[in-house]
């Protein structure tokens, strides 16, 4: 295990190792510090950033399904200038690489946080957050559409030299075809798959269980439907994946990046479990080990 390589490169984003964090489910990271070395994470994704304050939805706001979560926490956080003041400074002393999930109203919102990150020592990449289903203004009308999904990737790639990963949604026809349009726009890598959109109902208050009636559902339930679209999209475009979707343990990472994906994102495990990452980093290793594979990126589309 002593000889093992687990650094990957995501689109110029070099890590020490392919586990990451998903936007959302891992707060500024420093929340886990008690918790685990986040020195050994291959990179930190941060909560995702608007360039104004936001409040949220109303709650309730998160529900638990028999297979994972609805949350429909609307881009809750602090907006652009507090999170590069008060949150940063901490994350500049972690030696991990911290990427910032992006999300705007507008295109021109996205340029502009773009520009403002660039000029951030400590942000290493940025993930542009097309597809989140929770919120009423932006988020899923761009990811629905290659050529509004390409504006916004347009917008982000000219106002900033830091490598551009774009997420996609999965509550699209042809994954395929959006994969294709930010790609051409300039995107260096894709994140995907974020939450599909579900609800729940509540039998005795005969009411939906979320203020917001519709949210996104993740965790074990959805892990099926990313593998899926991973492989599909691996075989569509030529730049690296960031999987997510499900990844509860060292397996389910291992599976996705046979499929196709470079670095893994865990997100609904980080609620059951706050050492989740660094237990499935140790699963990758694991495996690794028993398998002989002397570097991970052998594993990387084995499935094709």
């Amino acid at each position: 295990m002593g000889n093992l390589n687990l650094q990957v490169n995501l689109g110029g984003l070099a890590m020490k190792n392919p586990v990451t964090t998903a936007s959302g489910t891992f707060g500024f990271g420093l929340e886990f510090a008690p918790f685990i070395d986040l020195n050994r994470l291959g990179a930190i994704v941060v909560k995702g950033t608007t360039l104004e304050p936001r409040e949220g939805n109303p709650t309730p706001r998160m529900a638990e399904t028999p297979a994972g979560m609805l949350n429909a926490i609307g881009l809750q956080n602090p907006g652009v200038e507090a999170f590069i003041r008060d949150y940063l400074p901490p994350l500049r002393q972690i030696d991990t690489p911290v990427i910032v999930n992006l999300s705007g109203n507008s295109v021109e919102d996205y340029g502009r946080l773009a520009s403002i990150l660039d000029g951030a020592d400590g942000v290493a990449a940025l993930e542009v957050n097309i597809s989140c289903p929770n919120v009423k203004q932006g988020g899923i009308q761009f990811g629905t559409l290659p050529a509004s999904a390409a504006a916004v990737t347009r917008a982000v790639r000219e106002n900033t030299q830091k490598p551009v990963i774009v997420k996609l949604s999965p509550n699209v026809t042809d994954i395929t075809e959006m994969a294709r349009a930010v790609v051409d726009a300039g995107a260096d890598a894709l994140a995907l798959i974020n939450t599909l959109l579900g609800m729940d109902i509540d039998i005795r208050t005969r009411r939906p269980v979320l203020a917001n009636i519709f949210g996104g559902l993740s965790g074990p339930a959805v892990k099926p439907v990313a593998l899926r679209m991973i492989y599909q999209v691996y075989k569509a475009v030529n730049v690296p994946i960031l999987g997510m979707g499900g990844i509860m343990n060292g397996q389910d990472a291992i599976a996705f990046m046979l499929a196709g994906a470079t670095a893994i994102a865990v997100g609904t495990a980080n609620f059951t479990n706050p050492r989740a990452t660094l237990d499935i980093l140790d699963g990758i290793e694991e495996y690794c080990d028993r398998e002989g594979v002397r570097d991970v990126n052998e594993l990387i589309g084995a499935a094709h």
